[in-house]
């Protein structure tokens, strides 16, 4: 069993969530954090206080890691830029996008990427303008229209009054939005909106409200949303007729798996680690998390930590196994391969 013998704390500056403005323009102008390692005479000379910021930063920098570039961001954002270009000189119709796939399967990562990519280009493009050229919300659970409305609102920091109905907050941040160039709106969870009910149905007519009247390319994400009742009905099928689809999964194990392992071990900070130990145990690091790129990142960023708590800074197959997946991907995947595998494979 491994201890962790050292403690850190909570960074002092947190983020604010993206379903606001604040928050989501910080996600765009902070870039990735960047790490360098101390040469290791350097590091073993560092006195305690000295080494406990050291491995601070090093404990922010793992918790956040590199995002890998997979094959289904590459396609969401090709994809998004490609609408955004046919839908600039659309009145009405225009197409949309929706990302569906299983939970953990990167849709929500994608979906940012895109905005965050779009966005920069527009900064680019028009210096110093005041513009607000990405709005992303969530789809609210068991939602109404006023519940939409206000999501949208909160985006924007709107006040907001009891008096105010779904329809009065809507026109507003329709105004404002047109006002502020917005041309990207990603809605996530769309899943919540079933269309076999009357409260999925209101607020699908809301959702289509301000598709008509924001002149913006909307992205939506959800999981399954084809299983999930989105496209049943009159309502559904306009959905579907208006919408590109795309879809995200588990990794099968192929070379893009070993690529993507390679890539997150590269981004490790760690003093002692074996260079390439990680990507040796593809098809061990696969058994584990069944593929999820989510499961992966989960299980690489929190060994590395425990790997600075405890003084090892190494990944170790012994490592690997003391740190729990989440419980979807431990009931599913209860079969891990042998290190022997490995190295049958490696060789």
């Amino acid at each position: 069993m491994v201890v962790n013998t050292r403690e850190f704390g909570q960074p002092e500056d947190r983020r604010m969530p993206t379903t606001t403005l604040e928050g989501w323009q910080r996600f765009i102008d902070e870039d990735p954090i960047a790490f360098d390692l101390l040469a290791d005479d350097e590091w073993k000379q560092l006195d305690p206080r000295s080494r406990d910021k050291y491995d601070e930063a090093r404990v922010n920098y793992h918790s956040e890691l590199v995002i890998v570039e997979t094959p289904t961001i590459r396609d969401v954002l090709h994809q998004g830029r490609l609408l955004t270009l046919v839908n600039r000189r659309e009145i009405s119709a225009r197409r949309g996008l929706i990302v569906s796939g299983p939970w953990a399967t990167g849709k929500s990562t994608a979906m940012k990427q895109l905005g965050r990519a779009h966005e920069l280009r527009v900064r680019q493009r028009f210096p110093g303008h005041d513009r607000i050229p990405v709005v992303y919300v969530s789809a609210p659970p068991n939602g109404s229209p006023r519940k939409l409305a206000t999501r949208f609102a909160h985006f924007l920091g709107l006040p907001m009054k009891s008096r105010h109905n779904e329809m009065d907050i809507a026109d507003a941040v329709c105004e404002i939005l047109t006002d502020a160039r917005c041309d990207l709106v990603l809605v996530d969870e769309i899943h919540n909106i079933n269309m076999a009910t009357s409260t999925g149905k209101d607020l699908s007519d809301h959702l289509k409200y301000f598709a008509e009247h924001i002149p913006a390319t909307f992205v939506y994400a959800g999981i399954n949303v084809e299983r999930e009742g989105l496209f049943t009905g009159v309502r559904g099928k306009q959905i579907a007729a208006r919408c590109v689809m795309k879809y995200t999964g588990n990794f099968p194990y192929q070379a893009e798996w070993r690529a993507v392992i390679a890539l997150m071990e590269d981004s490790l900070r760690l003093h002692h680690h074996e260079p390439g130990s990680l990507t040796r145990s593809a098809k061990y690091l696969h058994a584990r998390t069944g593929g999820s790129i989510s499961s992966l990142s989960h299980l690489i960023r929190a060994s590395a930590i425990s790997a600075i708590a405890d003084d090892s800074e190494r990944i170790t197959r012994r490592l690997l196994e003391s740190i729990p997946v989440d419980h979807n991907t431990q009931s599913e995947s209860p079969s891990t391969a042998t290190e022997e595998d490995d190295a049958g494979e490696a060789a």
